[in-house]
């Protein structure tokens, strides 16, 4: 159990092959042709047996042919006859690269797979190469050098692409996946794999859709934190959108949200082909997360005021040296040298000039990542400034990027580079760009990383409060709240709102408005008008009472003429915002058709449509999420700095708009879009001046037992699994689930296991968790897997006499669940010193109540036959042991559910 479900698919140590009968070839699909010649050519450690669809024989002599694999390369109307088969001998995985298949065979395909517990890749796809298997199973050409990077690619032709343009750069891969159109195997499942693959170090992903955000994310989000991932999407927008009834709805496009998507999950997103191409070249060469700034090095001018030019166009920073670095390489570069911003080398740059100001450059605190570019000079020598950079990058371990300008004279230059691993390019714009993708990782590496709980540690909102008014607007069949009832949604959360009464009639809007105190702001009320600016439905700054009473009858008459169907409530009528200063800004929810609800924020006011700055976050949120997510967006830099005078805004008040709302999206799924426009926020504060909510029909929600967020792309921390426990003999032990942030104490509970006790654990003699199986461990997507962690804490002497609280991790219980959704695996580790408190049977018996509420009906795992103790627990916990039929060192205990 401790190898992924996919490995006998990617890895299958015996592999059959149904391609038609080797003697007719006419009856031979193109693909059969192909794969019979990759096979010929890259045999892999095991040769293929290859049978056809009219092999015969009882099942007794078919069994024989047993595999791992089947690969199927038949004509279509021979596929499920092949695949049939294929279960039938007991091959756990099948491989079709078969074309020419229409979805609704594609759909009987999947469920024979399903039925005969086959894991199945395709069909209409070009299939897949392991090349350090030495294994082509695919019609995609020559078997790809090896290499750490992994290419997944939805597009059969940018596979092909891909892997000749890798042959002509150097760049190897560990694994090549082509998923076609109706894969059974999905992205979401293949990303799965590639995160636990100790031959892949990063992935490089194409795709044009996805069949589950929650799983797509989970996958993604997984495999992000372990390595570094870029995606390349096409169809940058949908075209069925519907019509827009908010302002935040208008100005944001489903791809607006799949780029919020993908920082939240900490991945890369590239917009082009040559984008692509680029971020292979980085993550080939392994550069890893580092800040934003890049330090150019060049000997000409033109060359590094291009690529400082797109540092700031990207929203990357500069690179400079530090003063002392500075005066200390100075003295070793020509005289005409330059260090002011960039590290221009001048046209006399030699070499040893090149290599040294790399070198200083790398050991600058100040500088992140370095970019050197060479243009063709009299007397310069393209070829050996190449080895001089080749030389340099020993001395660093940040991002070494270069540029070598020109063509035939330069190539010799590039195949240096090439050798050595250093990621070059031919224009600096790329260069930069290049760098840009590698530090977007480092900073989503950081909202990876984050995990918020559906409600914030701000006072209690009044949940029931909100779900009656949302339930009584339902239940009259209306989607549209009114803005009465959006502000009165919006304070049952705390979010402060402007008071907001409704006059019925022209008098009644004259006396409220006096009652209110001048100036007031009056506003049409129906729930058929979705901006009450396009109907003239707005009237500000009335300052009497007759203005009060003449505005309303003008606005009623002037709305009524322009929409005659629409259903007039009445006006509302509200004093104007206390501050004139104030900045409009506007914070919305729109709800994406694949990732679903999402958080939108920045200026707003009347402008808002055109000049769309938004900026976008998936929920739930924290204070770290909210504060990045008005960060992006334009408006952020007069909020902080104040504007024309005024003072900086209360940007603590703002943030916690933000996470109310997060709240409100968390609790109820039916919110499905929000506009709160204006929200104005000064040195005081914020407060809504106006809001607008439309609702869809969604489950109940608001009571206790609402857990299961699938309205959410990312499930929040499950903080209500949060207990403390005592200990047998003394002491206590807080329960929770795990977070990224228990990375270390994690590690620190298996680096103090006995050498026996690590051996019964990881079935191996590791002393600590390998980087990759650490994040594995941390970050988990608590909707398929949870993970309950055991905190004690204890006090530790300092060198002065005095003590510090700390914790550590004593013992940890986990399950995933497996391929099937009905049944999980479990594991159990406890610290040395904690055994004999009832730990164990604790964190089992919790973990088992999680598998429980998830609706599983069977928890099961391995454990090594020769651990009598934890056999002995198993055991009085109730779980079955019996031998395990593929490795006679373990034993398979299990356990229902049920009943």
């Amino acid at each position: 159990m401790d190898h992924h479900f996919l490995t006998p698919l990617f890895m299958p140590r015996s592999v059959v092959v149904f391609a038609g009968p080797p003697d007719e070839p006419e009856r031979q699909t193109r693909q059969a042709r192909v794969l019979r010649a990759a096979l010929a050519e890259a045999p892999g450690t095991s040769p293929p047996q290859f049978l056809h669809g009219e092999t015969t024989g009882t099942l007794g002599d078919l069994a024989r042919s047993r595999a791992d694999l089947a690969i199927i390369a038949l004509p279509a109307d021979e596929v499920a006859r092949a695949l049939e088969m294929a279960g039938r001998i007991a091959c756990r995985s099948a491989l079709i690269i078969s074309d020419g298949i229409e979805p609704s065979h594609a759909a009987q395909l999947k469920r024979i797979a399903r039925r005969e517990g086959v894991h199945l890749l395709g069909p209409n796809c070009l299939g897949f190469q392991r090349p350090h298997l030495n294994l082509n199973a695919s019609a995609a050409g020559p078997l790809a050098t090896q290499g750490s990077l992994a290419l997944v690619s939805q597009s059969g032709a940018l596979t092909s692409a891909m892997l000749d343009w890798a042959r002509q750069n150097q760049v190897g891969f560990s694994q090549v996946v082509s998923l076609g159109p109706n894969a059974a195997v999905d992205l979401a499942q293949v990303l799965d794999f590639l995160a636990s693959d100790a031959r892949t170090q990063s992935i490089v992903v194409y795709l044009e859709g996805i069949s589950s955000a929650r799983r797509f994310m989970s996958a993604l989000r997984s495999a992000a934190h372990a390595k570094p991932v870029v995606v390349l999407k096409a169809g940058r927008r949908s075209a069925g959108n519907e019509a827009a009834l908010t302002h935040s709805r208008a100005i944001v496009g489903s791809d607006d949200v799949f780029d919020a998507a993908l920082r939240r999950a900490g991945a890369v997103r590239v917009r082009s082909f040559v984008e692509l191409f680029s971020a292979a070249k980085c993550l080939a060469a392994r550069y890893r997360p580092v800040g934003r700034r890049l330090a150019i090095i060049t000997n000409g001018g033109g060359p590094g005021v291009l690529a400082a030019d797109w540092v700031s166009e990207i929203g990357l920073q500069l690179g400079k040296l530090s003063p002392d670095v500075a005066r200390a390489l100075l003295p070793q570069l020509p005289g005409l040298a330059s260090l002011a911003d960039l590290i221009d080398l001048s046209a006399a740059a030699t070499p040893e000039h090149f290599r040294a100001a790399i070198e200083a450059a790398a050991q600058d605190p100040a500088v992140d990542g370095l970019l050197a570019i060479y243009a063709p000079q009299i007397g310069s020598d393209a070829t050996e400034t190449a080895r001089a950079v080749v030389a340099a990058k020993a001395a660093t371990a940040k991002p070494l990027l270069a540029c070598w300008m020109g063509d035939a004279s330069v190539q010799d230059a590039r195949r240096v580079l090439n050798e050595a691993a250093i990621a070059n390019f031919r224009t600096p714009e790329a260069a930069v760009g290049a760098f840009g993708n590698i530090a977007s990782f480092y900073a989503n590496q950081q909202l990876l990383l984050q995990t918020p709980p559906p409600m914030s540690s701000l006072a209690q909102p009044d949940v029931e409060a909100a779900r009656l008014l949302i339930e009584s607007v339902l239940a009259e069949r209306r989607r549209t709240l009114t803005e009465m009832e959006s502000k009165a949604l919006l304070a049952a959360f705390h979010i402060p709102v402007t008071q907001t009464v409704l006059a019925r009639s022209a008098n009644e809007a004259m006396m409220l408005a006096t009652q209110l105190g001048f100036p007031v702001a009056l506003k049409i009320d129906s729930p058929d008008i979705a901006h009450k600016s396009d109907v003239q439905g707005v009237a500000l700054n009335i300052q009497s009472g007759a203005a009060a009473r003449d505005t309303y009858n003008e606005m009623v008459a002037r709305v009524k003429r322009l929409q005659p169907q629409a259903r007039i409530n009445g006006v509302t009528v509200q004093k104007m915002a206390r501050a004139r200063r104030g900045h409009e800004v506007c914070v919305g929810l729109v709800t994406d058709e694949a990732f679903g609800p999402t958080i939108v924020f920045g200026a707003g006011g009347t402008m808002i449509e055109l000049i769309a700055d938004r900026a976008m976050e998936l929920p739930p949120l924290n204070q770290f999420l909210a504060r990045r997510l008005v960060e992006r967006a334009r408006v952020a830099e007069t909020l902080a700095e104040g504007w024309g005078g005024g003072a900086p805004a209360d940007m603590e008040a703002l943030e916690r708009v933000l996470l109310r709302v997060s709240e409100m999206v968390c609790e109820f799924p039916q919110l499905r879009e929000m506009d709160i426009n204006p929200l104005i926020v000064d040195e005081h504060g914020a407060i809504a001046v106006d809001a607008r909510v439309v609702l869809q029909p969604g489950p109940q929600t608001g009571s206790p037992r609402a857990f299961d967020y699938g309205h959410l792309a990312i499930l929040p921390y499950p903080a209500r699994f949060e207990q403390v426990w005592p200990l047998a003999g003394g002491g206590e032990v807080i329960v929770r689930p795990v977070r990224p942030d228990d990375a270390q104490m994690l590690q620190e509970l298996v680096r103090g296991l006995k050498p026996e006790s690590r051996y019964f654990r990881f079935a191996s003699a590791i002393k600590e968790l390998p980087p990759g199986l650490l994040a594995r461990l941390t970050l988990i997507d608590y909707d398929r897997e949870m993970a309950l962690v055991a905190v004690y804490r204890e006090r530790a002497a300092r060198d002065d006499g005095g003590f510090d609280e700390c914790e550590r991790i004593v013992g940890v219980s986990r399950i995933i669940t497996n391929p099937d959704q009905t049944s999980c695996e479990f594991s159990l580790l406890v610290a040395d010193d904690f055994g004999g408190k009832g730990l164990g049977s604790r964190l089992m018996e919790g973990i088992t109540d999680v598998a429980r509420e998830k609706g599983l009906t069977d928890i099961e795992g391995l454990v090594l036959s020769n651990n009598a103790d934890m056999l002995k627990l198993m055991r009085g916990l109730g779980f079955t042991a019996k031998p395990f039929p593929e490795d006679p060192d373990f034993k398979l205990v299990t356990r229902s559910l049920q009943g």
